[in-house]
């Protein structure tokens, strides 16, 4: 019996070695995939990307576009963890057979605080209810942890503080329930109203016997989704700058070349274009050329809570925009002289 429970940490630890192994290689598979993605799977053309495509172009394009599931992951780790914990009776048993309640028990007070100041300034603002609903559950159970004798505390820190933060929630969110709900758009109403109502009870134990398959089947399950919720995320992200050249050979008539600027030689400009096709203009015929910014992002939803936009996170709220009145007519496909 004794040789059993020896073995078992000894695979968790060889299994968390692996993942540790494994898990730097992830970011290197979603480059790869966005270059075979730009390229519309053709290998000649995704050499070529690979030729001229700066590293540190991609690792910024993939920071900027998933710098949001970092807090996520430590959060919900940190939650269900501590879920856990509270939920058996000898914790030290608990962390010598779950890596879940391990992960949680050894995350420092200051990577969570990090992580929350991360999700403030990144999440949108209909994620933000969910947030602070994380914040709650993680205050209540790490109370439970070290404080399981103070019950005046736990009481107030359990349960009084979640139910006192989301009635203000909800009375500062109703604006914007009541927008959504007349929208008819159930998601957000859904994220807006569910957090504030379901904050006190993540804050407590569970029945022993729940306890596994309340915690470590939501993090298998997120586990399992994540990857491709990245990777579908990422592939959408632009890695090359949008650009339009005006191109004239002889007495031929000006046209405009749209497409992504791989690099520009001594000789030619190298431009992928939105169907995957490669053009080699020589520079000679190139007339002028322009860079097109991104344009503006449509808000997929015009519901706001007090003038913020529920699509919108804080950083883009408060950060200063690049407004594009004018359109330069050569991202159009017109020339500025025929």
């Amino acid at each position: 019996m004794t040789a059993v429970r020896t073995l078992a940490p000894r695979r968790r630890r060889a299994q968390l070695n692996w993942l540790f192994t494994a898990l730097p290689a992830f970011p290197l598979v979603l480059l790869v995939l966005r270059l075979w993605y730009l390229s519309r799977q053709d290998l000649p053309t995704m050499l070529l990307l690979v030729q001229y495509i700066s590293p540190l172009g991609m690792i910024s394009a993939l920071v900027i576009t998933l710098i949001w599931t970092v807090p996520a992951v430590v959060l919900v780790l940190r939650m269900l963890g501590g879920i856990l914990l509270v939920s058996t009776p000898d914790e030290d048993e608990a962390t010598r057979r779950s890596m879940l309640a391990l992960t949680a028990q050894r995350m420092p007070d200051w990577v969570v605080l990090l992580a929350v100041a991360l999700a403030g300034f990144t999440w949108q603002m209909r994620m933000l209810p969910t947030l602070l609903m994380l914040v709650v559950a993680i205050l209540g159970l790490t109370a439970v942890q070290r404080h399981p004798g103070e019950r005046r505390m736990l009481v107030v820190v359990t349960l009084i503080v979640p139910v006192v933060l989301g009635l203000v929630e909800l009375l500062w969110l109703r604006p914007g329930i009541r927008a959504a709900l007349a929208a008819g758009d159930t998601s957000t109403a859904v994220l807006l109203v569910a957090p504030p109502l379901l904050g006190w009870l993540l804050t407590g134990p569970v029945p022993p016997r729940a306890a596994r398959l309340a915690t470590h089947w939501p993090a298998v399950g997120a586990a399992l989704v994540a990857p491709f919720v990245i990777g579908l995320v990422f592939l959408r992200a632009p890695v090359l700058p949008n650009s339009a050249v005006e191109v004239r050979a002889g007495t031929e008539p000006t046209q405009v070349i749209r497409g992504q600027l791989i690099t520009v030689d001594d000789t030619a400009t190298t431009i992928l274009r939105r169907g995957g096709e490669v053009v080699f203009v020589p520079n000679d015929h190139v007339r002028s050329k322009t860079l097109c910014p991104e344009p503006v992002r449509t808000q997929h939803s015009r519901i706001t809570v007090r003038g913020w936009a529920v699509d919108q996170s804080s950083l883009e709220w408060v950060a200063p925009t690049r407004s594009v009145s004018d359109v330069d007519p050569r991202c159009l496909g017109r020339p500025l002289v025929p």
